[in-house]
């Protein structure tokens, strides 16, 4: 079973940053395909970036392209999603996730393991 743990949220002005960390246990990290989601309030789950287990290409929402980039590191079993020029609709439960799929996983319900998550809230 892997755990997954966020940390890193917390309250910023907008234009500013914040690097989110998600730590794993229970499994071997280099086995699974990483992807950072973000819930607002009233909206669906959605995907705002993924790697690959062994890093290298990218996946990226519209929304964050170019502002955000996720990375990892397979010896420290983390993966990382830094956040720049946030914006408030930025404003989310950021949470990462773990997959067994091959590649790029794009696919919500191709994840297996989720964090609990961590609040981002963006101020105006």
């Amino acid at each position: 079973q892997v755990q997954l743990v966020e940390s890193g949220g917390g309250l910023v002005q907008a234009g500013g940053s914040l690097r989110l960390s998600c730590a794993t246990s229970g499994g071997t990290f280099s086995d699974y395909a990483m992807g950072w989601f973000r819930q607002a309030p009233g909206k669906e789950r959605e995907l705002v970036a993924a790697i690959p287990w062994r890093g290298g290409y990218t996946y990226y929402a519209d929304s964050v392209k170019g502002r955000f980039t996720i990375s990892r590191d397979n010896a420290k079993n983390t993966v990382y999603l830094q956040m720049d020029s946030l914006k408030p609709e930025d404003t989310a439960v950021y949470y990462c996730a773990a997959s067994r799929a091959l590649g790029i996983v794009v696919v919500t319900a191709a994840y297996n393991y989720w964090g609990q998550g961590t609040q981002v809230t963006v101020s105006s």
